[in-house]
């Protein structure tokens, strides 16, 4: 997995932990550091968007069986 992806992803599971706290606790973590409707708060979101539409690419990747490192 090359680096963009890693990113992409580090930036797609903060933003399912954050919706996961909105569901279960009502908080959004974003608006609360960065302020409602700031520019910051749009720049994390369509980041997060952003990194999402990157990450499709890993269902058209396929995943190995066997992790790197154990071949026989």
């Amino acid at each position: 997995m090359n680096t963009l992806y890693k990113v992409a992803l580090t930036f797609v599971i903060i933003g399912a932990l954050n919706w996961g706290m909105v569901g279960i606790f009502d908080v959004n973590l974003v608006t609360l550091l960065f302020g409602e409707e700031s520019f910051l708060t749009n720049l994390v979101y369509a980041l997060v968007g952003i990194c999402g539409l990157i990450s499709v690419g890993l269902l058209l990747q396929p995943f190995d069986e066997i992790p790197h490192g154990e071949h026989k």
